[in-house]
């Protein structure tokens, strides 16, 4: 599986064969449709690898085709430990090859001996449903996906990414300046396509293929869509710098890969005429950075909550998280809600206590707002009052709750306070406590 990742530096497309001669995947399946010609061509890739897995003391049998099942059965079968073959000629190629290279149980294999029927070429031509009768139509479908009658897919070991860039050098980079330098070159590529396809980045990984075989991982995320390539490379280049003495380049670094795992719609945005700064994209960007240093759980931001009681309205969640389209509802509230402040209208204090305070408070009977109420051992004489705002329990949830009856008071000296009575005055139940729940500013 190590050595499966580690060939992630040619193709992202790559799974252990599923169909292993001894019962246990024995081979590495990659797809490296568009990818031979960032190394040179088939040929030099195919190259490439046997160089590289005899260096890591393997020795390998390589097969290009244009058929996962062409290329296996040459790698296993074939004359050559390493071959390229042109397209379409699969059916000449594994003419000659045993009935086994068509990934075929021992049993059907066997079966297909005692009949004579030794090699790939002695089923061309042969009618379909005797076979299939007797050895069932996994038979036909082996023989038609190494022709490339029949599709076949490649599941790859990683999901695949909607974007990502990559950078190969001649020689491993052992210095971690240089290593910083590279990862700056290549958020800048992968910025400049998400760009183009009007998309930002949301949650990233960077892998680092040392030339001993090992992958290094960091993974990384954003509160907001984003393509700033140095806001991204900043973050990285953080996340090396912490690891100090314990990232170990080996022998060094001979390829980088950044892919951008979740990729939301980012339209081009106006500036600010008057050429201020965007307050809102710093603060999410010291997000990114502060979650990304610390762990994504250290930095919360709240979001909204489907209930009435005040409390209960927001719940902590992740920064990195991001703005959900509840979140943006709810901005939308909040400006409507500042706007009313503004206009004088201020239905509800902006912060609230950490838990409401009880108070003692005498009121009108049996739903008049306080006129006097003492709270941490000072009395506060309202002089003015607006309210009530009801607020009836959640159904849905069950022990001692009561109706809420929530007021806004000016005290004599203009402090304005945000209480509310628990409970009704009723004879067949205790009566109503009241308590202090915000502080206007």
């Amino acid at each position: 599986m190590r050595l499966a990742a580690w060939c992630g530096r040619w193709t992202p497309w790559t799974a252990l064969d599923p169909v292993g001669l001894g019962g246990e995947p024995d081979g590495i399946l990659l797809d490296i449709t568009g990818c031979a010609h960032l190394f040179g061509g088939e040929a030099a890739l195919l190259s490439e690898m046997r160089r590289r897995f005899a260096g890591f003391g393997f020795t390998a049998r390589i097969a290009i085709a244009s058929t996962p099942g062409a290329a296996w059965a040459l790698a296993r079968f074939g004359n050559e430990e390493n071959c390229v073959l042109p397209e379409g000629g699969e059916v000449e190629a594994l003419r000659l090859l045993p009935v086994a290279a068509l990934r075929l149980r021992r049993d059907q294999v066997d079966g297909l001996i005692r009949l004579g029927l030794k090699r790939v070429g002695d089923l061309y031509g042969r009618p379909r449903a005797p076979l299939t009768a007797r050895f069932g139509a996994e038979l036909s479908r082996r023989l038609d996906e190494a022709l490339g009658a029949a599709p076949e897919s490649i599941s790859p070991a990683r999901p695949p990414v909607p974007f990502r860039a990559s950078l190969a050098f001649a020689e491993g980079l052992t210095r971690q300046a240089h290593i910083l330098e590279a990862v700056t070159r290549i958020a800048g590529d992968l910025c400049t396509v998400l760009a183009q396809e009007r998309k930002g980045a949301r949650r990233m990984m960077l892998q680092l293929f040392r030339m001993d075989g090992e992958v290094t991982r960091l993974r990384a995320g954003t509160g907001a869509a984003t393509h700033d390539a140095a806001h991204l490379a900043r973050i990285f280049n953080e996340k090396l710098a912490r690891l100090g003495d314990d990232f170990d380049p080996g022998f060094g670094i001979e390829a980088i890969e950044l892919s951008c795992l979740a990729a939301d719609p980012l339209e081009p945005a106006q500036g600010d005429l008057e050429g201020g700064e965007d307050h809102e994209a710093e603060l999410e960007k010291f997000v990114d950075r502060v979650s990304n240093r610390f762990g994504a759980e250290r930095l919360l931001r709240l979001a909204p909550c489907a209930s009435h009681i005040p409390e209960r309205t927001v719940v902590p969640v992740p920064a990195l998280r991001g703005v959900t389209p509840a979140m943006r509802g709810w901005r939308t509230y909040m400006d409507e809600y500042r706007a009313s402040f503004l206009g004088g209208s201020l239905p509800r204090p902006l912060r609230l206590l950490p838990a409401p305070e009880p108070v003692e408070a005498v009121a009108e009977v049996p739903e008049g707002p306080p006129l006097l109420f003492r709270w941490r051992r000072i009395a506060h004489r309202v002089a003015r009052a607006e309210g009530p705002e009801r607020i009836v329990p959640e159904w849905w949830r069950s022990g001692g709750q009561r109706t809420r009856d929530y007021y806004h008071v000016e005290d004599s000296d203009g402090r304005r306070f945000w209480l509310y009575r628990d409970g009704l005055y009723r004879n067949d139940n205790e009566g109503p406590r009241w308590f202090l729940h915000g502080i206007f500013e």
